[in-house]
């Protein structure tokens, strides 16, 4: 489930994007993180004291204390993650201009052992577009995790596990203040007529 991601912009759009400012005591990275991994470090927009700010965390919300970075999380009804979404405070959005996804089958590129391909999803009528968060603080500082739901018929035959969550832009108001329920109501697919998908592309493989 989506651990690779990408956002091609830099903070002074962002802003613009997300009527957004700084978050007090942030530390901006030497450059902007452009290529998302886990436990990498990425912008992240929240609200703080009655503003959207902009901040950066780590793609993990467990700050390392799983045997795996805590990148995606869907079942709200766990206690961990069901208090995160009940405290508008510890919900942000996670901008990115493009998400992937690997392909189920191996193809033979080049020489080597088969391999994935990448698919890369976007959303046309929204360059930057948000998927639902949630973030807190860790012992390794903040970290942020993205919230999943049903894929689509666009991703599903990709990943028919479940795809993550991307919020309309009437929505990110109500996910960032909203209550509990508004946060169960915005757990769900973003239409697929309103998606495009590139690929597969194998960065590390020539033909």
């Amino acid at each position: 489930m989506c651990n690779r991601a990408r956002l091609s912009s830099e903070p002074e759009t962002l802003f613009t994007r997300f009527n957004a400012s700084w978050a007090q005591d942030v530390v901006r990275p030497n450059s902007d993180p452009v290529e998302l991994y886990p436990k990498s470090k990425a912008y992240v927009v929240r609200e703080e004291r009655g503003r959207r700010t902009l901040d950066v965390m780590a793609w993990d919300v467990l700050g390392g204390q799983a045997p795996w970075p805590m990148t995606n999380v869907r079942n709200l009804t766990l206690p961990q993650w069901k208090a995160l979404a009940a405290d508008p405070a510890q919900r942000c959005l996670v901008p990115l201009t493009e998400f992937c996804e690997w392909t189920p089958d191996k193809h033979q590129v080049g020489e080597g052992k088969p391999i994935k391909g990448e698919m890369w999803f976007a959303v046309p009528d929204q360059p930057i577009f948000a998927v639902a968060g949630f973030w807190q603080m860790t012992v390794k500082g903040q970290g942020f995790t993205m919230v999943t739901c049903d894929p689509n018929e666009l991703v599903a035959p990709i990943h028919p596990k479940a795809m993550i969550t991307i919020l309309h832009e009437a929505d990110w108001d109500r996910w960032l203040t909203g209550t509990p329920d508004d946060v169960i109501a915005l757990q769900e697919p973003f239409p697929a007529d309103k998606m495009t998908v590139r690929g597969p592309v194998f960065p590390t493989r020539s033909s």
